[in-house]
């Protein structure tokens, strides 16, 4: 059994957070929900911007006083507000953070998800984002949208993506999801984010949405058929769902990773981790037929490479499916991914290994001291397969012609005049 040091250690009460209830919570957690709103009361007046039906009238009034003492343990269909309740307690629940070897992870739906929600962990999220923009030349999407009005992110981390989205689309309202509250509170009037978990019913109304944005969801979800199917059955007919993957398994294109290599080794534990842990980290190469199967149609597939470090050159570089990138481009996008990997190996595995594999945390930390060794040694061509694929739900009006994609505007990637502006020396490879 793995030595994991658990423990729950109660934070410093901030201000109280007043949080909406959306739905409810399966078994595991009687009375609870499946989704909280960190929207503050007072915005709530109307639900309809959420999608939610707060209707409490079948209620009996033996049941109404039990919710108002409380939670309904008897009720699994309830909705409404926590005025009147104890929304100290709710608060308290969703942050009494679990804390496993050092680090943090999310409370509510506890183990569900095997990141942490530190503020490492989220710096790194957020370095994660700035290379996806690198990747889509300063694009957060790829999908034809014309004039959305409904954006949902699943698994929106620090919800750095919606923030974005929000300001790149002002007539759009943007939802962001996840099992953390960890999203910034001072974000656009048009951006809210809910606390909630993909893999339990989803709360939104039918045809809902305009466009759902799925990215690095890799290990995190049950059953991917289901979860398409739902996405599928919320978007809007001529809506579109997007899915940015990338794999877990080193590979190269010269012969420099074998079946000998390390890099293999470790994808192949993370794929295995994955395996025990029932959330499968293969989506990346799965997510066009799982899109056809879920009724998709028009599904478009891009393929990238991330390299492991500050390898491409003039000499060596890729081949093909890399997004026609030039070898700077590569370079600096491996510059970006080895500190990535460097600093992220512990949060990405720790969990995995110590809790899904039963590894002791000694033997887990030899495991990652030489990952971050091989990262490091620019002999080794290695890159990382990333896939974007969307489709859209048939149906909907004769559109009058797609816009083109939204450049980000928050990150400062691309500037005034558009194109690629480089932040590192050109002849820098990365970490000694």
């Amino acid at each position: 059994m793995a030595e994991t040091n658990t423990e729950h250690v109660q934070p410093a009460s901030p201000e109280p957070m007043i949080l909406a209830v959306d739905d409810d919570l399966e078994a595991q957690y009687p009375g609870h929900d499946s989704a909280f709103s960190r929207t503050p009361i007072a915005d709530l007046e109307s639900s309809a911007e959420l999608g939610v039906d707060h209707d409490t009238s079948g209620f009996t009034d033996e049941e109404d006083e039990d919710m108002h003492g409380g939670f309904n343990d008897n009720d699994s269909t309830y909705g409404g507000s926590l005025i009147g309740c104890d929304s100290d307690t709710l608060a308290s629940y969703i942050t009494d953070y679990r804390y496993e070897n050092g680090r943090r992870y999310h409370a509510y739906r506890d183990g569900e998800y095997w990141g942490p929600n530190d503020e490492h962990s989220n710096d790194l999220q957020d370095l994660a984002h700035h290379m996806y923009l690198m990747t889509l030349e300063g694009k957060l999407h790829l999908a034809p949208l014309d004039n959305p009005h409904n954006i949902l992110d699943i698994g929106t981390g620090t919800g750095i993506w919606a923030i974005e989205m929000a300001d790149a689309y002002p007539s759009a309202h943007v939802i962001g999801t996840d099992l953390s509250p960890i999203q910034p509170l001072f974000v656009p009037p048009n951006c809210a984010f809910e606390i909630e978990d993909l893999n339990l019913d989803w709360t939104y109304s039918k045809s809902q949405f305009d466009f759902i944005h799925i990215r690095e969801l890799f290990g995190s979800v049950a059953d991917w058929d289901e979860f398409f199917s739902s996405a599928f059955e919320h978007t809007k007919p001529g809506g579109y769902v997007e899915v940015i993957e990338h794999s877990v398994l080193p590979v190269s294109d010269d012969g420099t990773v074998n079946e000998e290599s390390f890099f293999t080794l470790w994808g192949k534990t993370v794929v295995e981790m994955g395996r025990r842990f029932g959330k499968s980290f293969t989506i990346w190469e799965e997510s066009r037929e799982r899109l056809e199967n879920a009724g998709f149609v028009d599904i478009v597939e891009k393929k990238y490479k991330w390299p492991m470090n500050g390898w491409p050159s003039p000499e060596y570089r890729t081949h093909g499916d890399d997004g026609e990138k030039s070898w700077q481009r590569l370079r600096e996008i491996g510059v970006w991914n080895q500190l990535r990997l460097y600093d992220g190996v512990e949060g990405f595995m720790l969990r995995l290994l110590t809790v899904a594999g039963g590894w002791t945390y000694d033997n887990a930390q030899a495991f990652l001291a030489r990952m971050r060794e091989e990262i490091k040694d620019l002999k080794i061509h290695a890159y990382l397969n990333v896939t974007v694929v969307y489709g859209r739900k048939p149906g909907g009006k004769a559109r009058a012609g797609d816009q083109p994609p939204h450049p980000a505007t928050r990150s400062g990637y691309v500037g005034p005049e558009g194109g690629w502006r480089s932040t590192i020396p050109e002849d820098y490879q990365g970490l000694p």
